[in-house]
């Protein structure tokens, strides 16, 4: 495993330095970690608390990490003898687990520790997290519109060799279904899948030659790409002959693949071609810069495809290339008593909520449908199933009252006093887990295009809280 601790901005180490000279070094501090939403991310996936959770149990200081910071001339040696013997991880952490459905503003992570530790370990939470859960939701959306296979086919054009890796795994959370990365296979357990490249076929001598030397490599699962010189004039009659040596020797051709041209015009004759021949069996896989905006297009136009390989627009979250995810201190001690902060802004989205928090989720008892969020004080008694009126924060005279309902908290613990008490799921549970998580939500919700808005309120006690710091700015 990594040593990841020096994953860090030079920020958090100044000013734990500053923390421990001017003696403060002991309080103790509750950071949220949220995400500010945008047009484009009206809710999110959860994803990389697993790689959260080492980060966390991996975090110390080695005599290599203590010379480089000693020759930055910036620290004591007082200081930096704390973080060589006696830096860990004390503290409590919650989160939503992965896979869960977050809206703007709702905790994803809490951390309660002292202000040493607490402190620290912010950039490379957002890190791990930011970019799983943009990944995820990227994935989630993607799959969400469509009913064939997604597979994710994104290492080639990944912004780096972690991004590939960690990006195939937040993908195969939001359903999709294997990954061409086969090291991410490997180290995730999940399926790998692939065919060929145009360049298999362009290193013979002509295009049927090369599909009959795939062929015998691989006669049970043989996929063509056909599209490297003519797609329908050659590429899909040559896959034809093909398949029709293969099924006279005793097997089954798998199907096509086509990665350019006009997708649902090319896909509908190849369709129709192959069943004429008699392989109605046989899939077509369609490739080459897809993502959800595409797929609703392809879904319009009546595209015959079975599985899409979908890569650069997935894996980059091309659209919208960062989460926007921030850490904000939420409440400190002072005179021994933990007190509630809040940022303020001009910026009315940057004002932050204040207080140790939780997060409950109301869900509709006859259909499991989520039917608002209730972002609350930690120390709040949850509704109980009577009428429940919430009001929307910003304007407070949109009240809805909520009837026939039971409710869910949405964070669960993951480290208490430092000791992780979280049993983290495998990958399959995690997908398994987001099924119902997004089956949960209405499609209004999910839609994208001008998605309904999802009801996330305060609870009349934080929001007179919030109302009662606010006056206090000055």
């Amino acid at each position: 495993m990594r040593n990841l601790t020096l994953l860090t901005d030079l920020y958090q180490l100044t000013m734990m330095y500053g923390y421990q000279k001017s003696k403060t070094d002991y309080k103790e501090a509750v950071f949220d970690l949220f995400f500010r939403g945008t047009d484009e991310l009206s809710y999110a996936v959860v994803a990389g608390l697993e790689q959260a959770v080492e980060y966390i149990q991996n975090l110390h200081f080695d005599d290599s990490d203590i010379e480089y910071l000693r020759s930055l001339n910036l620290f004591d040696e007082e200081f930096l003898a704390l973080l060589r013997n006696d830096f860990k991880f004390t503290g409590d952490i919650y989160a939503m687990p992965e896979g869960s459905i977050v809206y703007p503003y709702e905790p994803i992570i809490t951390v309660k520790a002292p202000i040493l530790e607490a402190q620290f370990i912010e950039t490379a939470l957002l890190c791990i997290i930011n970019h799983q859960t943009l990944i995820a939701t990227k994935a989630s959306k993607i799959v969400q519109n469509t009913n064939a296979k997604v597979m994710e086919f994104g290492l080639r054009r990944a912004q780096g060799p972690d991004a590939g890796i960690y990006g195939a795994r937040a993908a195969l959370i939001s359903g999709c279904s294997s990954t061409s990365n086969v090291l991410a296979g490997k180290m995730f357990n999940v399926p790998i899948a692939g065919t060929h490249a145009h360049s298999w076929v362009m290193s013979f001598p002509d295009e049927i030659t090369a599909f009959r030397e795939y062929a015998k490599l691989f006669p049970d699962s043989c996929l063509l790409l056909v599209d490297t010189y003519d797609t329908l004039g050659q590429g899909v009659p040559n896959a034809i002959k093909v398949f029709k040596e293969l099924q006279a020797s005793g097997h089954k051709p798998l199907g096509i693949r086509i990665d350019s041209g006009d997708l649902a015009y090319l896909c509908n004759k190849a369709r129709e071609m192959l069943d004429e021949n008699g392989f109605k069996d046989t899939i077509i896989c369609a490739s080459g810069d897809i993502d959800e905006n595409v797929l609703i297009s392809l879904n319009q136009q009546g595209a015959k495809i079975d599985s899409y390989g979908i890569g650069t627009k997935l894996i980059t979250s091309y659209s919208n290339p960062a989460l926007g995810g921030v850490y904000k201190l939420a409440a400190i001690t002072e005179n021994g008593v933990l007190t509630p902060k809040l940022k303020i802004s001009n910026t009315i989205a940057k004002v932050t909520n204040p207080g140790l928090k939780k997060v409950i989720r109301f869900y509709d008892n006859e259909t499991d449908k989520a039917i608002a969020d209730l972002i609350m004080l930690k120390d709040e008694e949850n509704p109980n199933g009577e009428p429940y009126t919430i009001f929307d924060p910003e304007n407070p005279w949109k009240q809805k009252t909520i009837v026939n309902y039971y409710v869910k908290e949405l964070q669960v613990p993951i480290f208490v006093n430092g000791e992780l008490v979280y049993k983290l799921p495998d990958l399959k549970e995690i997908r398994a887990y987001h099924k119902v998580c997004i089956n949960s939500m209405w499609e209004q919700y999910k839609r994208i295009t001008n998605p309904h808005i999802y009801k996330v309120d305060l609870s009349q006690k934080l929001y007179d809280l919030k109302m009662e710091l606010l006056k206090k700015k000055d």
